[in-house]
């Protein structure tokens, strides 16, 4: 095998392919990039058996071949090397030499028999717009559990219609459910899928990258999800098991409603967030006609208190929140705007909307604490 990419080219897939790469070595050759080089093209794939991506560059192909290299190591190599050609050829006993003006380098690499076979792309099941995509993932990824025993809860299911697309998460504490209208295209009936939370980690990075007219192919076949955007695609092992029944955790009435400056509400929380319990994050709201107010308690630190000017009519009341469940959901809006608080009572979940959105309906679902 022997070839020449830019560097600019080969840097941008392997920057998004390391994300991917296996970083406990279990496996030596799981930390390796496959590169093949055919069809004037580098062909790149990475996997960690979770999750896999296949991407391609631009590339002068003097030999067919292919090869395995450490992927760290080629990372950190093709940023230090200057804006210019890189020349790759496979040397003996899989060794693998690079040239790039008066730098050289030689990378043990292993037989490509070892790479783990990617599963090939099946058809395409649904075909939506990438920033669609980006901002499901954004306004849902944080509410992914990360606890390993509840299976069924460490991805967000997406829910795809052809006039629309729909996200949800939930931890069992908070629960994050965007749907936004779009044209799903190539799809006739309704798709349910649970997308893992490093596939959504991935994806977004991708999806960053790909700019705003990006379409997203999203096909499956009995174990894998394929994410396919331009050149590349996202391979994921598909979740099993049924996800939770959230229309049931979602409020059914709401007795206060409460409209809030997005700003200074974010503001106001991260200040008397300096002086919560460090383990538990809470913090007490009062509402009260005109104002909410925030308070927190450090039995090690002391006290905090602020009040904001709230839109807000109802009779008063008083309830406790983890001061950072709200901050995530605060934080994946736009600048600008308001927000609206819906509550019931002092022992019910709180909700939380963003206002004067026309495409997307966002709702943040975040259950109380006693404080």
């Amino acid at each position: 095998m022997e070839f020449f990419v830019k560097k600019s080219d080969l840097l941008k897939e392997i920057d998004l392919a390391q994300g991917v790469v296996e970083k406990k070595a279990t496996i030596p050759i799981l930390s390796n990039f496959l590169l093949e080089a055919k069809g004037g093209r580098v062909h790149l794939s990475a996997t960690d058996l979770e999750l896999g991506l296949l991407s391609s560059s631009v590339a002068k192909v003097k030999k067919e071949g292919a090869a395995t290299v450490p992927a760290r190591r080629l990372v950190d190599i093709v940023r230090s090397l200057p804006e210019a050609e890189i020349r790759f050829r496979v040397m003996e006993n899989q060794w693998v030499g690079l040239t790039c003006e008066r730098s050289s380098f030689k990378l043990v690499g292993m037989a490509r028999d070892n790479f783990p076979a990617l599963p090939a792309v099946p058809g395409t099941l649904a075909r939506l717009p990438g920033s669609v995509l980006a901002t499901l993932i954004k306004r849902t990824s944080f509410a992914v559990s990360s606890e390993e025993s509840r299976y069924t809860l460490n991805g967000a299911l997406m829910i795809l219609k052809p006039e629309n697309a729909t996200m949800v998460a939930t931890d069992g504490h908070r629960l994050a459910l965007v749907e936004q209208d779009a044209n799903v295209e190539e799809l006739n009936n309704e798709l349910r899928i649970l997308v893992p939370r490093k596939a959504m980690t991935e994806l977004e990075k991708l999806l960053s990258q790909a700019g705003d007219a990006a379409k997203v192919d999203v096909s499956k076949d009995d174990s894998h999800l394929f994410f396919s955007v331009g050149d590349r695609v996202l391979i994921s092992r598909l979740l099993t098991g049924q996800f939770p029944n959230y229309e049931a955790v979602l409020p059914k009435e709401t007795l206060r409603v409460a409209s809030l400056d997005k700003e200074a509400f974010t503001a106001a929380l991260r200040r008397v967030a300096l002086l919560s319990d460090e383990r538990s994050h809470a913090i007490r709201l009062q509402i009260d006609q005109g104002r909410l107010q925030l308070f927190s308690t450090s039995g090690e630190y002391g006290e905090a208190e602020e009040a904001i000017d709230a839109e807000y009519l109802g009779e008063a009341m008083e309830i406790g929140f983890n001061y950072q469940y709200v901050l995530d959901f605060l934080n994946v809006l736009a600048e600008g705007g308001k927000v609206r608080l819906e509550l019931q009572d002092e022992q019910s979940a709180g909700q939380l909307r963003p206002m004067g959105e026309e495409t997307s309906r966002y709702r943040y679902v975040v259950m109380p604490m006693r404080i």
